[in-house]
């Protein structure tokens, strides 16, 4: 009977031992991964806690005005206002919150509940379909103390009644956001252009210069395209030190201010663009009344001033409402746009690869001049048409005939260089560029028209300041062989 307390205490002094053991371990893990993290990953931790407790606001740059020549507006920037709720601000009482979104969903329009913020669903300022409960979870689920736009572009009118009744609902405020406005809309959409998003290709090239790609549009198309690192300016920034809800509570360094883009004056006349397109429009009416049949859809119209090179109007038609795309681009009216065959967002002036026309005559006659082909004041006749014998890669030994017909239906008789040139007539040049008979021996030819072609500035690409510019292509018969695989022959001098 002796032995049992001596067995007990035994038993105690284990426990106590093993406890005493797990303790001391549990106190050597504490220690270790203390030392570990204010000793070895000291550094590491102090630098994450200062980059959650510092951080950046970007400030938007005003992008720079475009003006004609005359002053005359053709893009600027105006106020939009967008209603926002900042979710932290919201009163405590679930009812008091409630009756502010029944208000508040009366004079936007905006339903209370609708549509769950998802990741299929997902929540985009201005574009996505959601209700005002929905959005405002969703913003105080990110960042409560940032307002989230629960609609974007509203009147004025409603604007002010919001920004009025904002005193008995707190949380709730009108953003003043810039947008941009095109005054002359699809007069100058093909050169002014448009601003868009920021894609994903161009991300990191935009991230690297202080855009916000979820906020910041930069130009899509025409000198708005061509002209962004002039227009766009530099954004500023205000380094603040915020708590864990991500509330500013001070600024920790002098903000840097945005720098506006420089603004822009272009050599068009607004006038004269006006002019221009109405001019082309009707030409476009009343050939195809006339011919009974719609024979042209699209033209363009370019009025330069000769001794500087100025493009004083540059009419591309048809054109598109820049304005419809300056706030959010509408799918339905781009996939409108895009799938139309006349290809209304193209800048056919600068864009489309077409035969030159008659302006190419005076190509033919600087080179005929100034090659001896013709004499100012010798006489060739100028029939309704003529008719040559044209080889071809696949029948060199049977030419079959072509007509080359003049415009002039009667032609224009017996005439000199300056009536040819006066008249536009296209036999006479035919003659010119290609030779006939005993007429004109020898005419120019395709490798001196080719010459007199690049030195007037045909086959090069254009010097104008717009996105997208074609360049010209002068053919000749190396490369009628080598892209087509046949040989050059007289009618293509003459085409």
């Amino acid at each position: 009977m002796n032995n049992n307390p001596t067995l007990n205490n035994n038993i105690e002094a284990w426990r106590i031992l093993m406890f005493g053991a797990i303790l001391g371990v549990a106190f050597l893990v504490y220690v270790g991964r203390l030392f570990n993290l204010q000793i070895l990953q000291r550094e590491e931790w102090v630098a994450l806690a200062e980059e959650n407790r510092i951080s950046e606001i970007n400030l938007p740059a005003q992008r720079g005005i475009i003006y004609d020549r005359n002053g005359y507006i053709l893009a600027r920037n105006i106020p939009a206002y967008n209603v926002v709720v900042t979710p932290a601000d919201l009163p405590d009482d679930q009812g008091e919150i409630q009756e502010i979104f029944r208000q508040l969903a009366e004079i936007t329009k905006v339903a209370i509940n609708l549509n769950e913020v998802t990741p299929e669903n997902p929540f985009v300022p201005c574009q996505s379909e959601h209700g005002i409960t929905q959005i405002v979870e969703y913003g105080e689920t990110v960042s409560p103390y940032d307002p989230v736009r629960i609609k974007c572009n509203v009147d004025r009118t409603t604007a002010m009644t919001i920004k009025e009744r904002a005193v008995d609902w707190p949380g709730v405020d009108i953003e003043i956001e810039s947008v941009r406005d095109y005054p002359t809309s699809a007069l100058t959409a093909a050169i002014v252009g448009f601003l868009g998003p920021i894609s994903d290709i161009e991300e990191q090239y935009f991230l690297d210069r202080r855009f916000v790609p979820n906020r910041d549009k930069v130009g899509y198309s025409g000198v708005e395209r061509f002209f962004q690192s002039f227009l766009g300016g530099r954004n500023g920034r205000r380094l603040v030190e915020v708590d864990v809800a991500g509330q500013v509570l001070r600024d920790i360094a002098p903000p840097i201010e945005p720098a506006p883009g420089f603004n822009l004056r272009l050599t068009l006349d607004t006038r004269l663009q006006m002019a221009a397109e109405a001019i082309l429009i009707n030409e476009i009416e009343f050939w195809n009344t006339y011919l009974g049949s719609i024979r042209s859809t699209s033209g363009v119209v370019i009025a330069m001033n000769p001794k500087t090179g100025e493009v004083l109007a540059m009419v591309s038609y048809p054109a598109y409402e820049n304005n419809r795309l300056a706030r959010v681009i509408p799918q339905y009216y781009y996939r409108q746009l895009s799938q139309d065959p006349r290809n209304p967002l193209l800048n056919h002036a600068v864009g489309d690869e077409l035969p030159a026309g008659s302006v190419f005559k005076l190509v033919t006659a600087v080179g005929a001049l100034n090659e001896g082909v013709v004499t100012p004041e010798q006489i060739i006749k100028a029939p309704p048409k003529i008719t040559i014998e044209d080889k071809s890669v696949v029948n060199e030994l049977n030419p079959r005939p072509r007509e080359f017909i003049d415009w002039n239906e009667n032609g224009f008789g017996e005439i000199d260089f300056i009536h040819g040139l006066a008249n536009s007539s296209n036999v006479y040049f035919y003659k010119l560029g290609g030779g006939f008979e005993d007429e004109v021996p020898e005419g120019l030819g395709i490798c001196r028209l080719g010459t007199y072609a690049r030195a007037l500035g045909y086959g090069a690409t254009p010097d104008i300041e717009l996105p997208l510019v074609e360049d010209g292509l002068i053919p000749d018969p190396t490369w009628r062989r080598i892209n087509q695989g046949q040989n050059w022959s007289l009618g293509d001098t003459y085409i």
